[in-house]
């Protein structure tokens, strides 16, 4: 995979990384991700072109709002710098395929709102239905470009499927999964359903045992209770997010232990990664 285009992939996630800080800051209080401009939120100080180049200018300004000098949260590096980082690894996983842009909008999205349900408790629908579309776009352009109209049924279906899933444990305990979850689950359906069911099997398992570890590590410290809410976006997009970088090995894994003869990839599993 030629390093021109995974560095300027990666650079592209910077650059995304920064926008998704505005919208994670905004959205959850109503507000426009567009207008008015960036401004420091404690003494709404406008923040320059020199001071709002991703991780940078948060390095050279010593982490502080060059104005009042208030500290500025390590939320802000920290999402963009991720945001690069599995860019460019998503870059090196498909390459320059007609799928590598769904990954993208994908995950962009999940690290949006992964990051306003650790802050907010919240999976806002501003952010989780263009995302949604997005991502639907991006799939519907891959499957008219390589035919691979199956795998775009699949994800529909697979949207569906665990949308209503989600949606009826969310019915018969409802202290169990909050709605957002439900939606967010149509999401991670739709966008992991092209490269099969496995993948978004996968997603949910890992992101589940992740939820499940980290509220019993809390609970024995006694950082958290049986009441306590945790936020539950946070694990199963963390859960898709490896469905999309390391999902084929483990589905190429488990075939393997259910037939030992099988040989090669599924169909709908795609790209160079090994």
């Amino acid at each position: 995979m030629p390093s021109v285009f995974v560095l300027m992939t990666g650079l592209l996630g910077l650059a995304v990384g920064s926008f998704l800080n505005v919208a994670v800051s905004r959205v959850p209080a109503g507000r426009s991700v567009l207008r008015p401009r960036s401004a420091c939120p404690r003494c709404a100080a406008p923040i320059a072109a020199r001071d709002n180049i991703p991780l940078v200018s948060w390095v050279l300004l010593g982490r502080r709002c060059r104005a009042c000098r208030v500290p500025i949260p390590a939320r802000y590096p920290l999402v963009e710098a991720l945001t690069g980082v599995l860019f460019a690894t998503e870059a090196l996983r498909f390459g320059p395929s007609e799928v590598l842009p769904a990954a993208l909008v994908l995950t962009a999205g999940l690290l949006a709102l992964a990051a306003c349900d650790a802050e907010h408790l919240l999976l806002p629908n501003r952010l989780l239905y263009p995302t949604l579309a997005l991502t639907a776009a991006c799939l519907l352009a891959a499957a008219a470009a390589t035919g691979q109209w199956p795998s775009f049924g699949a994800a529909a279906a697979c949207g569906i499927g665990a949308f209503a899933v989600f949606f009826a444990l969310h019915r018969t305990r409802p202290a169990w999964l909050g709605f957002g979850d439900v939606r967010l689950a149509g999401l991670l359906g739709a966008g992991l359903g092209w490269f099969g069911p496995l993948h978004l099997i996968f997603a949910v398992l890992s992101g589940s045992a992740a939820g499940l570890v980290v509220g019993a590590g809390l609970m024995a410290t006694g950082r958290a209770t049986r009441r306590t809410r945790l936020p539950f976006g946070v694990f199963l997009a963390a859960g898709a997010i490896a469905a999309l970088l390391v999902g084929d090995p483990v589905v190429r894994w488990y075939e393997g232990v259910l037939d030992p003869c099988a040989t090669g990839a599924p169909p709908y599993i795609t790209g160079p990664w090994p």
